[in-house]
């Protein structure tokens, strides 16, 4: 049995990580990177490293024992984290090719997962300084350098003014059959977990991604969009849910607003 964690505490605790790492990436930015490939064949930074140290040294010092899963250390086999009720799941550098360009679109996202659900989730934009934070027995609120905290929340679907956001890579056939059926008003491209936070602010109502992400990718900034008022479902509609089988992969997904519309019809 999980003992009861103070929520509210530990958002203000992990958003103050964040931040340090945030800082940290910025030393970093925009400047020459040792990049080398991991054995997904993914990209790796010095950054993406010292960010990843800096949030695991820190989480440790607030919950000791609690295991976490990060994308920059190996994760134990699933027959070890399947015994796991909570734990700490953590991307240091969401949007490492966009950091590698030079782009500001890329974030921390610490999570907390219980019971393979994701119950906290802190994202972190160390360009913008914008910090979307939430937790189950919290709101959803957007803090931004000098203004007060904002609680934020997904605007109502109208499907014949679909704002839809995708990934820079998202270009396959599938993906331009979606949108042909779809027939958004705007498609603004964007890197990292900044897509589902847009969702959550209400300043955009679909992102489908029919790629690859693993778990890291996408935990913090659900528990946003979910406390937000929105979703974020596989394509069947179901809500992503974590630690529940070998592979940290996930399936292909839809974030949206506050909507009951089925998206999975328009998928082939």
């Amino acid at each position: 049995m999980n003992e009861p964690l103070n929520y509210e505490l530990l958002l203000e605790q992990c958003s103050e990580i964040s931040r340090r790492a945030g800082e940290l990436l910025l030393s970093y930015h925009q400047t020459e990177h040792v990049i080398s490939k991991k054995s997904d064949h993914t990209m790796v930074t010095e950054a993406d490293k010292a960010a990843d140290q800096l949030i695991i040294d820190g989480l440790n010092s607030l919950q000791p024992q609690l295991p976490i899963i990060s994308e920059e250390s190996p994760a134990p086999d699933y027959a070890v984290r399947q015994q796991w009720d909570r734990y700490w799941l953590v991307d240091p550098l969401d949007g490492t090719h966009e950091f590698i360009k030079g782009s500001e679109e890329f974030t921390v996202n610490i999570a907390l997962i219980e019971n393979q659900k994701v119950v906290l989730g802190v994202v972190y934009a160390p360009t913008t300084g914008h910090l979307w934070h939430a937790s189950t027995e919290t709101d959803a609120m957007l803090l931004q350098p000098e203004l007060p905290v904002k609680k934020i929340v997904a605007r109502k679907v109208e499907l014949d003014n679909i704002i839809l956001i995708s990934g820079h890579s998202e270009k396959g056939e599938r993906f331009k059959q979606m949108l042909s059926k779809i027939q958004p008003s705007v498609n603004i491209p964007m890197g990292s977990s900044l897509k589902i936070c847009l969702i959550a602010e209400g300043k955009a109502d679909l992102y489908p991604r029919l790629g690859r992400t693993s778990e890291w990718d996408t935990a913090a900034a659900q528990c946003v969009l979910e406390r937000a008022g929105g979703h974020l479902t596989d394509t069947k509609m179901r809500p992503l849910t974590y630690n529940t089988k070998d592979s940290l992969i996930n399936p292909e997904f839809f974030a949206f607003g506050d909507s009951q519309n089925d998206w999975s019809m328009y998928l082939d």
